[in-house]
């Protein structure tokens, strides 16, 4: 016996487009915002409040429990394509490179969504514990995540969360503790804890009192933690700067077309004589020259070797920078390094140099090259780079002391670990010499110099950073931008120099911060953490059934 055919009212109410795609149109609401809310939280953007919200629309969503295939569909894409926008500087080097890197790196941290998917509708119903535990566990996968990206396929630690508040120091504190994992842990908490707000308030039906999100409310404690840690950390920082070195950044703004160009040479050599020579009229105790400015080895010609001499000595000052380093010069089995070089105004070129720990992919070695030898790198200069292993600092000879300086090479500061090693050699000081002009001038340089705060506020050290055309300033241990070079424009992106007065915290002078002693052992518990709730949340077996509210927006049902 058939079934009877039901009646239908002609005068009800016809399903709206929203109601009839309902998941199609959450889909599509939460790749847009998780797009946007990612791209401005960092910079060249100056808006790092959006991080505390930017996972928030994914994670409300997954309350709702969405099919998995759309959402992890909708999450993985929208990180793709997030990411793909915020490397949109690698177009000026490789349209290849940015179209396999963007993704990757957008798929590998979207990874954190399917967490996400799963963790979130075990948390309707359940008790404080368990719900503060849940979003505990998911932060430490985002920790982990990122902790991975430091050496998956050779390392590409880009923006961590963390650098998203490079102009907040307030929040950054607690980094010299942790590591700017902690920094991520924190802002991933306070998005979760906005989620599981508002789906307590407007889908859970709650009232009164029981409206209120523990979760939330963790999340707040967790800031106030980092907010006493800046008080008590930077607050009284007046009482005890001393100074430390006038300091003259070199920007010489050397063209990438025209660098390696043998006809430019003696060019270049002018533009860098007539910047020193300038900035030496105000009597620095220091001057900074980038990365591989020198279109030559520094080692291995003699008449360069005495033009940098003869300027330091004309200065009066010692010359940090960057030249091509030569292990074996003329020999077989010669290599080439990226190197700092110490010039002293007395003596001329220090024998002893830094040579770059973290080479850059198909910049300065081809890698997997049994495979991929038949690709070229981007960076015209021989065969591939060798790297150095040596974390010694280098010794400048200032006026009134001997500054010991820990040197790290173009984008070397994105690794913690490197900047960790060198203060545990005994670097007083740390330098980054870069050259972002490879880059034009879009964001590139200002997300590049976000890791350089947060290097600085892991180590407590004052951080000297100069770039062939920006950016270039100095940092001070806690992460407070204390210079930035910048021509009358106000742009980063020019010809020129600037002198800076640098100070540093005498309570950090030959101290070692808790995060350069113990190194990431916040990884360590961010691991057990994950595995506990993981744990606990299977225990508790299949989601409890969504709760009914009338009121709640069904679009997102």
């Amino acid at each position: 016996m058939s079934a009877p055919t039901p009646v239908v009212d002609p005068y009800d109410p016809k399903p709206t487009f929203v109601q009839r795609h309902a998941e199609r149109v959450a889909a599509a609401v939460v790749f847009v915002l998780t797009i946007v809310l990612a791209v401005v939280s960092f910079p060249p953007f100056h808006a790092p409040e959006f991080a505390y919200a930017m996972l928030v629309p994914g994670v409300l969503w997954a309350y709702r429990r969405p099919g998995f295939r759309i959402y992890a569909t909708t999450l993985l894409a929208a990180q793709m394509v997030a990411w793909t926008i915020l490397l949109g500087w690698l177009h000026n080097v490789t349209w290849v490179g940015l179209l396999l890197l963007g993704p990757f790196v957008g798929a590998w941290i979207g990874l954190w969504y399917l967490a996400a998917w799963w963790v979130m509708p075990r948390m309707t119903g359940r008790p404080n514990f368990t719900r503060i535990l849940a979003i505990v566990a998911l932060a430490s996968v985002w920790v982990i995540i990122e902790w991975t990206r430091t050496w998956l396929l050779g390392g590409f630690p880009w923006l961590p969360l963390a650098a998203s508040q490079w102009e907040r120091a307030t929040i950054l504190q607690v980094a010299a503790f942790t590591g700017a994992y902690g920094v991520s842990f924190v802002l991933v908490i306070v998005n979760l804890g906005f989620a599981a707000y508002a789906h307590r308030l407007f889908w859970e039906g709650a009232k009164g009192f029981a409206k209120r999100s523990q979760e939330f409310f963790f999340a707040l404690f967790l800031l106030l933690a980092c907010i006493s840690i800046h008080f008590q950390e930077a607050f009284h920082r007046p009482k005890f700067v001393e100074p430390l070195a006038r300091v003259a950044f070199v920007q010489p703004y050397i063209p990438q077309e025209v660098k390696w160009d043998p006809a430019k040479r003696t060019a270049i050599l002018k533009v860098l004589e007539q910047a020193t020579l300038a900035a030496a009229t105000a009597k620095p105790d220091l001057i900074l020259w980038p990365e591989a400015v020198t279109p030559l080895a520094v080692q291995t010609d003699d008449a360069l070797k005495q033009f940098v001499g003869s300027l330091a000595k004309q200065a009066q000052a010692p010359l940090l920078f960057g030249s091509i380093a030569t292990v074996h010069p003329n020999q077989p089995d010669e290599r080439w390094m990226n190197g700092a070089f110490v010039v002293r105004p007395d003596t001329g070129l220090a024998p002893d140099y830094y040579a770059k720990r973290k080479l850059v992919p198909f910049g300065e070695f081809v890698p997997f090259r049994p495979i991929l030898g038949w690709l070229s790198k981007f960076v015209p200069i021989g065969e591939d780079f060798s790297a150095g292993t040596d974390s010694s600092p280098l010794i400048l000879p200032l006026r009134r002391e001997l500054l010991v300086a820990g040197p790290l090479i173009c984008y070397e500061d994105v690794f913690p670990q490197l900047a960790r090693r060198s203060v545990l050699a005994g670097a007083g000081v740390l330098t980054v010499l870069t050259n972002n002009a490879w880059f034009g001038e879009g964001g590139a340089a200002y997300q590049h110099a976000a890791h350089s705060v947060l290097r600085a506020v892991e180590t407590r050290r004052p951080l000297l950073r100069d770039g062939n055309g920006g950016w270039s300033g100095w940092i001070d241990e806690f992460g407070g931008v204390r210079a930035t070079v910048v021509n009358e424009d106000g742009s980063i992106y020019f010809r020129g120099i600037r002198i800076v007065s640098v100070t540093r915290d005498a309570r950090w002078i030959g101290r070692e911060s808790f995060y350069v002693t113990h190194g990431d052992w916040f990884v360590l518990v961010a691991f057990v953490l994950a595995l506990l709730g993981a744990g606990l949340l299977k225990t508790l077996g299949a989601p409890k059934p969504l709760p009914v509210n009338d009121d709640a927006d069904e679009s997102l049902a």
